[in-house]
């Protein structure tokens, strides 16, 4: 287990896990990391744990990773940046990102509102994560150009099973067969 005291260098957003609730972390604070996987970090702060997207990890001090795309050419969401974004996010326990896993069911965009509507599940029905892979999957896909509006459904049917894994993550995890 990683542990490592930082002093949060401006402002710092982050989601209680599990609740995956906003907070703000505030200016010259110290924190504890306690596990960076897939980019993202986990911290206790004020004896809760906490989760800063890798994007703001420079509030921590650290390199913050980059999440970008090409300046948009028209007003369009493009369906392959969305996927793009969506591979950027990380099971916090599996070092397999949420479409390698198989955990992304359907990515449906409206143009007009500029709305991205999301079906996924998780690995379990009663995973404790939930949420905070909820508001990984909302923080990410916000940031995708001409993106207004994020919804995230939490679907359980079909039951998601490792055969829906793709092959490297199945070899990563060590569950190929």
């Amino acid at each position: 287990m990683e542990r490592r005291m930082v002093v949060t260098q401006t402002e710092c957003p982050a989601r209680i896990v599990p609740a995956g609730t906003p907070v703000t972390i505030p200016k010259d604070t110290f924190v504890t990391i306690t596990q960076s996987l897939g980019g993202n970090y986990t911290l206790t702060w004020n004896g809760q744990m906490v989760r800063v997207d890798g994007t703001d990890a420079g509030a921590l001090g650290l390199v913050p990773e980059k999440l970008s795309f090409p300046e948009p050419e028209t007003d369009q969401i493009l369906e392959e940046q969305v996927w793009d974004a969506l591979k950027t996010i990380y099971d916090p326990e599996i070092p397999v990102d949420l479409v390698n896993l198989g955990l992304i069911y359907a990515v449906k965009i409206n143009q007009e509102s500029k709305r991205v509507d999301i079906n996924m599940t998780l690995t379990a029905p009663g995973c404790g994560m939930g949420p905070v892979l909820v508001g990984d999957v909302e923080y990410r896909v916000a940031k995708v150009p001409n993106v207004k509006q994020v919804k995230v459904e939490l679907i359980f049917d079909p039951p998601w099973q490792r055969d829906m894994m793709s092959e490297e993550a199945q070899l990563t995890t060590g569950m190929f067969y």
